[in-house]
C-alpha cells in the first residue's frame, strides 16, 4: 500500500478496537486504506479480521469484550498487561495518532498515557457521557484531540462543552444493501436455511460478549420455549455474534425441547430472516432497528453492576439504542429483574398476534435511517484523520 505524497512514506497508527461493533468499524477503516493503497502499518486491539487485513494485534477484541465490575476484575491480570502491552508498542512505533473506539474506562486511560507520550488521540463513537456520568467531558477535552460521532446529538453536546467533534454519521448504513429488505431475497434466504416463510421465524440475539451469554442465554432459551409451547409452528434461530466460534458455542446450549437453529454470518442477513427478535441492548438494538424488525430489549448484569448502572444513569429515559435514537419507546425494554420470562414472552406475544402492532412498529422503525445521517461514515471518519498523519 502506498501514502499519498504529502504524508510520510510509512505512516503508523495504534486502533483500540476491543468490541465486536468497534472492530466491525475499525476493519471497514483498513479495508478503505487497502483499498487506496495506503502503506499504513496499524496495531493495537482488534479482531481476527482486522488481523487478516495486517493489523498487528497487541490484544485482541475478542478477549476484552467484558463488562460490569466483577467481568473486569476476573480479566484483570489480561486487561493490564494488553494496557501498558499497547503504551510499550507505541513508545516503540511512535505512531501519527491513536484511533480509540468506545471503551470508555479503558481507551480514557489509556489516552492520558498517550497524551503523555506526544501521541495525539481521535475518540471514534463516543461513550454515552451524555446518559450518564456527564463529568467525564472534561476528561475528555483534557485528553481529546477530536471526537468522531454518529449521532447529530452527540455533536451538539459536545460542541457546547467545546470538545473539537466531526459528525460522520452511522458506519451500519454502509452496510445495509437493497437486498437485505427485498422480500423474494428474504424468502430465498429462509430457504436457504430451512425455514418456512409461511410461519413466523423468532430470532434470539444474547449478546457479543461472554458475561452477556452468561447472563442472557438461559433466560431467552425459557422465553423461545414458551413461545413454542403457544405455538408449535414457531420457529427459532439464534444469531450467533461473530466472535464468538459457532461450534464451541453449541456446546454451551442445554438440552432444548423445541428446534433451535444456530446461524452466524453477516449480521444484517442474519436478522433478515427474523420476524421479531429477542436481542440484548447494544448496538444490535440498531442494526435490528434499521432492518425494521419488531423487537423486545433485555439487559441483565451482575447485581452490584446493576446497581450502580440504576443509580447513575440518570440522564436518560431508554436503555435501547434504537429508542434512544427514535427518543420513545418503539421497543419495549426489560432490565435486570425485570426481563422475566414471563414479561419478555408477553411483550414478544404482542408483536406476533397483532398484526396492527406489528406494522405500526415496522413504520417507526424505518424512519430511524433519516436520524443517523447519509452513507459514507468510513469515508467521512478518513477524512477526519488527514490531519493527524505527520507531514514529511
Amino acid at each position: 500500500m502506498m501514502s499519498p505524497t504529502t504524508e510520510k512514506s510509512h505512516p503508523k497508527v495504534l486502533i483500540v478496537a476491543a468490541e465486536a461493533s468497534s472492530s466491525l468499524y475499525a476493519q471497514r477503516l483498513l479495508e478503505l486504506w487497502k483499498a487506496e493503497n495506503k502503506n499504513i502499518t496499524a496495531f493495537g486491539i482488534g479482531s481476527r479480521k482486522m488481523e487478516s487485513l495486517g493489523f498487528q494485534m497487541v490484544g485482541r477484541s475478542e478477549e476484552m469484550a467484558v463488562v460490569g465490575l466483577q467481568e473486569v476484575i476476573a480479566h484483570w491480570g489480561l486487561i493490564k498487561s494488553t494496557f501498558y502491552g499497547l503504551l510499550e508498542r507505541a513508545q516503540e512505533e511512535k505512531p501519527d495518532f491513536a484511533l480509540l473506539l468506545d471503551y470508555p474506562d479503558f481507551n480514557l486511560r489509556l489516552a492520558k498515557k498517550l497524551k503523555a507520550q506526544g501521541i495525539p488521540v481521535v475518540y471514534y463513537i463516543s461513550p454515552q457521557i451524555w446518559a450518564w456520568r456527564q463529568g467525564r467531558v472534561k476528561k475528555m477535552r483534557a485528553v481529546v484531540d477530536k471526537m468522531l460521532v454518529l449521532f447529530p446529538f452527540e455533536k451538539k453536546f459536545y460542541d457546547e462543552h467545546h470538545v473539537p467533534c466531526d459528525f460522520v454519521g452511522h458506519p451500519l448504513l454502509d452496510e445495509l444493501h437493497d437486498d437485505l429488505l427485498n422480500p423474494e431475497a428474504i424468502r430465498l434466504r429462509k430457504q436457504k436455511y430451512g425455514l418456512d416463510s409461511e410461519n413466523k421465524v423468532i430470532a434470539l440475539m444474547p449478546g457479543s460478549r461472554n458475561s452477556e451469554i452468561k447472563h442472557h442465554l438461559e433466560t431467552q432459551l425459557a422465553v423461545a420455549q414458551k413461545l413454542y409451547d403457544e405455538d408449535s409452528q414457531r420457529q427459532f434461530i439464534l444469531i450467533v455474534a461473530p466472535t464468538f466460534d459457532k461450534e464451541e458455542f453449541q456446546k454451551k446450549l442445554p438440552p432444548l425441547n423445541f428446534p433451535l437453529q444456530l446461524v452466524q454470518g453477516e449480521s444484517f442477513e442474519m436478522i433478515s430472516l427474523a420476524d421479531v427478535v429477542l436481542t440484548a441492548s447494544g448496538t444490535a438494538t440498531l442494526m435490528v432497528g434499521l432492518m425494521e424488525k419488531p423487537m423486545v430489549i433485555m439487559y441483565k448484569m451482575n447485581p452490584m453492576t446493576a446497581f450502580l448502572a440504576k443509580r447513575f444513569v440518570t440522564h436518560t429515559k431508554y436503555f435501547g439504542m434504537i429508542n434512544l435514537i427514535l427518543n420513545q419507546m418503539v421497543a419495549p425494554e426489560f432490565f435486570q429483574e425485570q426481563a422475566s420470562v414471563e414479561n419478555l414472552s408477553q411483550a414478544l406475544e404482542r408483536f406476533l398476534s397483532n398484526t396492527d402492532l406489528y406494522h405500526s412498529t415496522q413504520n417507526l422503525l424505518k424512519s430511524a435511517k433519516t436520524l443517523l445521517g447519509e452513507r459514507g461514515a468510513t469515508r467521512k471518519v478518513n477524512q477526519s484523520l488527514e490531519e493527524f498523519w505527520r507531514k514529511g
